[in-house]
């Protein structure tokens, strides 16, 4: 035990630092935007959707980086439940698709299908470079490429992957618009 701790010791911390802003403190979630962006977008939901705004997340054949970010939507830092936004494991309880990924072929019918079981009215957005053009990945023998060769799509997100605040600003503006 002994050892594990004097490891620990010697190693140091190996996380990344955060942000600085000109003064050299740490920045805030104020400082990033995140609160003034969070009560537009609950002020969007409210309006439009009566208090909630339900998203079912699809991954298509991504490499999980946008998933990574997505999911720290839900984290403590972001907490977009707060905004009035919540993730489903049902396309029949959501209002929004979040796909992520070039399309692969295996997952091209169970994408239309998720698309068809989404109730009246619904949007789709693709998320990532992957889900708006195909990425890298591009249409081949094993991928459609972007998520629009599938599905129509509403907003598309760019980034590899998008933060959770371009993912909040993405949200944003398809509803704002």
């Amino acid at each position: 035990m002994l050892s594990l701790y004097r490891k620990i010791f010697t190693t140091g911390v190996l996380t990344e630092k955060f942000a600085k802003n000109k003064l050299g403190q740490q920045q805030t979630a104020r400082e990033l935007g995140l609160d003034e962006l969070g009560e537009k977008l609950k002020a969007t939901v409210d309006k439009r959707f009566a208090g909630s705004l339900h998203i079912r997340q699809v991954d298509a054949g991504s490499c999980n980086g946008c998933e990574l970010e997505i999911h720290a939507l839900n984290n403590v830092y972001y907490d977009i439940e707060r905004f009035g936004v919540h993730f489903v494991a049902s396309p029949r309880h959501a209002d929004v698709l979040l796909v992520t990924g070039p399309v692969s072929r295996n997952m091209e019918a169970a994408l239309r299908r998720t698309y068809e079981a989404t109730a009246n009215p619904k949007w789709v957005i693709a998320v990532g470079d992957c889900g708006a053009c195909g990425g890298e990945f591009g249409v081949s023998y094993a991928s459609c490429g972007a998520v629009a060769n599938v599905i129509p799509v509403d907003a598309v997100i760019p980034g590899c992957p998008p933060t959770p605040l371009e993912l909040m600003r993405g949200i944003l503006n398809l509803f704002s618009a």
